[in-house]
């Protein structure tokens, strides 16, 4: 069949009248696609998505093109039930970024992070904001939920953790699979509640008495979504495949053997498993450096297309937690033959780069490869080692000494000249929670990251560029790791916030620029508003089948190829490698695979972020809970019409400063630009990055939510600079600005008083 009846098939499919967005697995089944004919098939959906003739959405759902006043997107509602959605494509009428309000009446029975189509409507909200109202969900974030159960006139109530809901979720008779008051549950959504009626769900897990250790890890877990067990024929298959594998045996005459050279691991103290392996030889009459960098060969043991694969890629990554760590591989695999162990022979993917003297990479070259690692370092032994290397005579080997020496002259030389060539760098300092025995949050510490860091970060970067720069060169597809431009907008309102903190930025566009600012504000009072300002200008990394170049890092290709026990990408791109040296004419997967893999793991990778940010809010809070009233150092992290985002120094907790906790008698004006919300009275600016003192005023830990009260407030003085007067064309036209309207109400309202229906109440529990 050719591909022009095939796109007419599609094109006439999705035209129909009540069409639902589907995938193009179940697309192609719907009008009778056979086996042999989908790379056809697959080639006519990328040519109608490439021509605008059809619209593949995130999910990987496929549309015509919206109707006037219609656009998907996903669905964020906040606790008062409205919502707010923001276009996947530019929707004509609206600004690029522009968040559409939706009033609770009309989002239906959609929730947050669902995805719905919306029409746009005529009424404007405060502001003037578009308002808009969801017509469809074309797919449901989840339907699965994690709650506190509790019982009421002999009926089973469930509270869902967070503001996802304002009253509880009926789940029937009492005691269903032995729930007791006060037990975290796992409940799917029969019925979504709306504003009019309440929702109906079914408990199918009980996880344990709220508070009691472990329990909120397997919360956020569920809460999630995040698979966390291997189903046994995943299980079957990775200890079949470890099976093949011995130490002993003699090293295919296709790897290349690097067992006698001299190789070093550097990772976390306290980390699991080691992937990447660091060689490095000088040339001693050239001065050019070759470095060797061995990443475990995961492929050879996780076969494509296997079931082992399969349950991987439907990961995307690991996951890490605080305290556990759920894993794309089984561990037999991830901790055990794919672990660059210290004294053990690895199979291992190797990339030499040659580098001049000067850090400039000339040669690039490729190897299957057998490794032994000589020693496994820890990132706190590298440095002593390097500062007074006579005095570790007799512990480390001199040959040991020397390569760790050579790598930190390299790995300097190519960070000095990374960031000369514009790459950007953040200085935002983190801080790691201590755990005690329970798991329950004891205290804190700045994270340390010195040169040690640095080595390594260096050579996985050039690692990366290598293997992107090659498959480039080769005509390949293969998927990248992304970092697209930051919106001329965003930057334009970056640099008048730099301006009124007192710097210069003349080119916002600039990396070079950027990068000289950070370093100006460096140790001065003014660093971490800067930072964060400059964070929120940014888009996110992901990952794409398309060219789009990395900004932050400067670099035109960008692949991820170091880390493919962890990472689904890394390991495709080891794939690729592989088939490339069988077939040195392969062209690689189309940019249609290449993109639905890319949303896959960019969505996983997420994901998992979201989760971990989750679980350290809730062992923060916890510990916050017994310390209401109590006042802590903290740092202004976020500024809206509602009030002031405040994470705390010691601590890395964040919670809200409402408006009417900042003054009950005045107003604020919100500068979304400026980042600044100022009292009209008073004239008391609060400024993204300002130090604060706040006081713990109430924690909620279920419905993760902490509030504080500003103690004492450093206002940063600033030498205001006469702005230059623009022309009427710079202004629109000689129109004045939109004034943004002052906050009369609150965000968040006292909590609503039980309602009783049929007998039994929708509170919302406390």
């Amino acid at each position: 069949m050719k591909d022009k009846p095939i796109q007419k098939l599609i094109l006439d499919y999705l035209s129909r009248p009540g069409y639902e967005g589907v995938k193009s697995k179940v697309l192609a089944k719907r009008i009778g696609i056979k086996k042999k004919q989908r790379p056809a098939f697959d080639a006519a959906v990328e040519a109608l998505v490439e021509s605008g003739q059809i619209v593949q959405q995130d999910s990987g759902r496929l549309r015509p093109p919206s109707a006037k006043g219609l656009f998907a997107g996903v669905l964020k509602r906040t606790s008062r039930g409205t919502g707010y959605v923001r276009p996947h494509e530019p929707v004509p009428g609206l600004e690029p970024d522009q968040d559409v309000f939706i009033e609770a009446s009309d989002c239906g029975d959609a929730h947050s992070g669902d995805e719905v189509l919306v029409r746009l409507v005529r009424r404007r909200g405060a502001g003037g904001k578009r308002c808009g109202r969801v017509e469809e969900i074309l797919e449901r974030a989840t339907t699965t939920f994690v709650g506190t159960y509790f019982e009421e006139h002999g009926q089973g109530w469930v509270h869902v953790d967070g503001d996802k809901f304002a009253d509880s979720v009926w789940v029937g008779d009492p005691g269903a699979k032995g729930a007791r008051e006060e037990d975290k549950v796992v409940i799917e959504m029969l019925r979504f509640p709306d504003h009019r009626r309440e929702g109906e769900g079914v408990l199918v897990e009980v996880l344990g008495p709220r508070g009691t250790p472990g329990v909120d890890t397997q919360t956020v877990i569920h809460e999630f979504g995040i698979p966390h067990e291997f189903p046994e024929p995943v299980l079957a298959e990775a200890r079949d495949r470890i099976a093949e594998f011995s130490e002993e045996t003699e090293i295919p005459p296709d790897r290349l053997d690097l067992t006698k050279e001299t190789i070093v691991t550097i990772d976390p103290v306290d980390a699991r498993d080691f992937d990447d392996a660091i060689s490095l030889k000088r040339d001693a009459g050239s001065g050019h450096w070759t470095l060797g960098v061995h990443i475990a060969d995961v492929a050879h043991f996780v076969v494509d297309g296997s079931v082992l694969d399969a349950e991987a890629r439907k990961r995307g990554n690991s996951v890490y937690l605080p305290r556990h760590v759920i894993p794309m591989l089984p561990e037999v695999l991830s901790n055990g033959v794919c672990s660059l162990q210290q004294g053990h022979v690895r199979y291992t993917k190797t990339v030499f780069i040659e580098f001049t003297p000067e850090g400039i990479p000339v040669r690039t070259s490729f190897a299957n490869s057998a490794v032994n690692v000589t020693r496994r370092f820890a990132y706190e032994e590298v440095m002593p080692i390097l500062a007074e290397p006579e005095k570790y005579k007799g512990k480390v080997a001199a040959k040991i000494r020397k390569l760790l020496a050579d790598m930190y002259e390299l790995a300097m030389t190519l960070r000095k000249r990374r960031f000369a060539n514009g790459a950007l760098e953040l200085h935002l300092a983190e801080v790691d929670l201590e755990f005690d025995k329970e798991n329950r949050v004891v205290g804190a510490h700045e994270e340390h990251h010195d040169e040690s860091h640095e080595i390594i970060e260096e050579f996985m970067l050039a690692a990366n560029v290598a293997v992107a720069t090659e498959l480039k060169d080769r005509g390949v597809s293969f998927v990248r790791r992304t970092h697209g431009d930051p919106d001329e907008v965003k930057l334009r309102a970056f640099k008048e916030f730099v301006e009124a903190v007192g710097h210069d930025l003349d080119l916002p566009q600039s990396r070079q620029h950027l990068q000289q600012l950070i370093g100006t504000v460096k140790d001065t009072p003014v660093e971490r508003a800067v930072n964060f300002a400059l964070l929120r200008s940014f888009k996110r990394a992901e990952y794409r089948g398309v060219e789009m170049g990395h900004f932050a890092l400067n670099e035109e290709h960008y692949t991820h190829f170091t880390s493919p026990i962890r990472r689904y990408p890394d390991l495709e791109v080891h794939r690729l490698l592989d088939e490339l040296a069988r077939n040195p004419d392969a062209s690689g997967p189309t940019e249609l695979e290449l993109e639905k893999l890319g949303r896959h793991c960019s969505t996983t990778e997420r994901r998992a972020e979201s989760a971990e940010r989750e679980l350290v809010k809730i062992k923060l809070l916890t510990y916050m809970e017994e310390r209401v009233g109590d006042a802590f150092e903290a740092v202004v992290t976020g500024v809206n019409n509602f009030g002031i985002f405040c994470q705390g120094v010691e601590f890395p907790f964040e919670g809200l400063v409402h408006v009417s906790a900042l003054a009950r008698d005045d107003f604020f004006d919100h500068d979304r630009n400026l980042h600044t919300l100022t009292a009209r009275r008073s004239g008391e600016v609060y400024r993204l990055g300002d130090r604060v003192k706040v006081r713990v005023a109430r924690v909620d830990v279920d419905a993760r939510q902490l509030d504080l009260q500003v103690v004492e407030h450093t206002m940063h003085q600033v030498e205001k600079k006469p702005r230059p007067k623009r022309r009427r064309d710079e202004r629109g036209g000689g129109r004045s600005r939109k004034k943004t309207p002052r906050n009369t109400k609150p965000p968040r309202g006292p909590k609503k008083k039980p309602r009783k229906t049929g007998g039994a109440s929708k509170r919302k529990r406390r």
